[in-house]
């Protein structure tokens, strides 16, 4: 099905129902997901034991469940889960999503953010391939924990040393860039608002354009290209920010959000720079925005 850097995933067909199981179908031939790992390969921030421990502890709305962990010979440890038909990206690119499923699937994203943020854990690496579904109509769940931090995982960087190697290139938010070690769950609050500009304005490819080599510098300059360059003023929490200051950048004034998502709705343009804001305080937490988008839908 996919590849990761340290995982295969596969599809296989159960070996029994899982009726019980609502996550599952009861009306067809079921399938899982394995994806299949080598913890003693992986580098930090990468560890799918890690992943397997936060999942069996955050089992909740929109979180795709762990089914099961085995191992197997080559220290190969296996997580199964629920096979899923789609992701957001492929939905996306397609334009296979109407405005009622586009709202719904970003609905259940931000639910599933609410949970886990709720219990002291950061997903770093949202983005529309780690939103799964199970049809075109939902519902969308979130995936992919490998590089997950928790409060209460032993594995976990300490609070104030986080690994700041985490991300997806264009949805990498910018005080990762910048060397902000004891950054928060803000980060998955950017990079949900770039996800949010993508499904809300289709014709764009990414909010950002981190370059054909995914490039922090070209990061940087398309960040700043849009946004306009921060100062101490607009974004003073990079002062204590170990790489800010190194170096000199152009200063690009602000583009208007019409500018940006040309093709989305003013209420959508709102939310995305609610969320897509250089100070990480002032990006609106998950459960804000499910208000805003339970009001949207009325």
């Amino acid at each position: 099905m996919r590849s990761g850097l340290f995982s295969h995933v596969y599809r296989a067909p159960t070996l029994e129902k899982r009726s019980e199981d609502s996550v599952l179908s009861k009306n067809r031939q079921e399938f899982v997901a394995l994806k299949v790992t080598t913890p003693s390969l992986m580098t930090a921030p990468h560890d799918s034991r890690r992943e397997a421990r936060i999942l069996s502890t955050v089992e909740g709305p929109n979180i795709l469940r762990l089914l099961d962990t085995f191992q197997q010979a080559g220290d190969h440890l296996v997580l199964v889960f629920p096979f899923m038909s789609h992701d957001l990206e492929t939905l996306i690119r397609l334009k296979k999503l109407s405005k009622r499923h586009s709202r719904s699937c970003l609905q259940d994203m931000f639910t599933g953010l609410a949970h886990i943020h709720s219990r002291g854990i950061i997903h770093r690496d949202i983005k529309p391939s780690n939103i799964l579904l199970r049809s075109i109509s939902g519902p969308a769940y979130i995936a992919d924990f490998g590089i997950a931090w928790s409060n209460i995982d032993p594995s976990s960087e300490p609070p104030d040393e986080k690994i700041t190697d985490v991300g997806t290139t264009c949805y990498r938010a910018p005080e990762l860039l910048f060397g902000n070690t004891h950054y928060g769950s803000a980060i998955d609050l950017w990079a949900a608002g770039c996800v949010v500009a993508e499904v809300e304005d289709s014709t764009i490819d990414s909010l950002f354009d981190s370059g054909d080599l995914g490039s922090d510098l070209a990061l940087i300059k398309s960040i700043f290209e849009s946004l306009g360059t921060p100062d101490l003023i607009t974004w003073p929490e990079a002062e204590t920010f170990r790489d800010w200051g190194k170096m000199m950048f152009y200063e690009y004034p602000a583009r208007k959000w019409s500018e940006l998502l040309p093709n989305a709705s003013d209420p959508a343009r709102s939310l995305a720079s609610s969320l897509v804001q250089y100070q990480s305080s002032l990006r609106l937490s998950a459960e804000e925005v499910i208000a805003l988008l339970v009001a949207l839908a009325r």
